[in-house]
């Protein structure tokens, strides 16, 4: 996201604490990247943290891209303090910071993990979200009620994006195409959850920064028709997007791909459906089509491809990092 705002030329202050979620050495390299262009600037620091967040805000950014916060969906089952303390604690630390520095738009990441036990697909921002099935779940879902009570106190414009299984070069070491990747080149066995029947809206990074470009750009202003039928939209300043592939894959299709871009074959290890985890998610992208005129559409394919070529650059078939 940071690249794609520098290469257009804007200015990107980063406020991350790299913390050890996962592998920091991954978190630094990225940084480095970034901090070879003059146009970007990086705090180091938590969002709970007062002291960090006011020294990012002291920038006095016109706009905010919000996509900090714990994620995981099972690690909310064993760490549930970790999810109150980034992404409600942190989330109000940055909305706070928007609205006592005049921040034009505000846009943040939610998640489809808040279509919970939805069972209609494909999954529309028009759709009723109150019954999630984990705590991650809740959090975001909570994120886009605290957005909306700002946007029509205070008239802060903010924009929520719920993203679809995004997957790419670069991504969280936890996600399951790293997981894959690595344990097919090591020929060891990959845990494959519902036994692979899981069908995903698996959706390419290059899309997800593409769909932020737009509705960043794209300033919500308040629907004075509304009658509260939608709840994606408001009489306030407010709205929520699904970024997602419309096009679900199954699980076992996305290893194939997998497969096919190492030259190698998978041993699976079939597995009963965890707790917390949906059977299938499908983006209906209607609203981000007709707000800001685009879609997601990389194919899985050409996607991990792109992944394969980056992991064996990045770490080598043996895992270790590249010089």
């Amino acid at each position: 996201m940071s690249e794609r705002l520098l290469a257009r030329g804007d200015e990107v202050v980063g406020l991350d604490n790299v913390n050890d979620y996962y592998d920091p050495s991954l978190k630094e390299a990225r940084v480095e990247r970034l901090e070879a262009h003059p146009g970007f600037e990086l705090v180091r620091g938590d969002l709970v943290d007062p002291r960090a967040v006011t020294t990012a805000f002291d920038r006095r950014p016109d706009r905010v891209v919000h996509l900090a916060a714990q994620a995981g969906v099972r690690y909310s089952i064993e760490h549930p303090e970790a999810y109150v303390a980034s992404n409600l604690v942190g989330f109000m630390a940055i909305i706070e910071a928007c609205r006592h520095r005049g921040c034009d738009h505000l846009i943040y990441a939610s998640s489809s993990s808040v279509y919970g036990s939805n069972a209609k697909l494909p999954f529309s921002v028009s759709d009723n979200v109150d019954h999630p099935i984990s705590l991650y779940a809740a959090t975001k879902k909570a994120n886009e009620l605290i957005a909306h009570s700002y946007s029509h106190l205070y008239g802060l414009p903010t924009t929520g994006l719920r993203f679809f299984t995004v997957y790419g070069p670069w991504g969280r070491p936890d996600m399951a195409l790293f997981l894959f990747t690595k344990a097919i080149l090591e020929g060891r066995k990959l845990p494959v959850f519902n036994e692979g029947r899981m069908e995903r809206a698996f959706t390419y990074i290059d899309d997800i920064s593409e769909g932020v470009v737009r509705t960043l750009d794209h300033v919500p202003v308040p629907d004075p028709g509304w009658s509260g039928d939608d709840p994606a939209t408001s009489s306030a300043p407010y709205r929520v997007y699904n970024i997602g592939n419309d096009d679900p894959v199954q699980l076992l299709d996305y290893i194939k791909a997998i497969e096919v871009a190492l030259g190698r074959k998978a041993d699976l290890d079939l597995l009963p459906m965890q707790p917390g985890d949906v059977p299938a998610s499908r983006a209906d992208v209607t609203a981000l089509v007709r707000d800001v005129g685009f879609r997601p559409s990389t194919p899985v394919s050409v996607g991990v491809a792109r992944f394969v070529e980056w992991y064996t650059g990045h770490y080598g078939e043996d895992g270790s990092p590249a010089g």
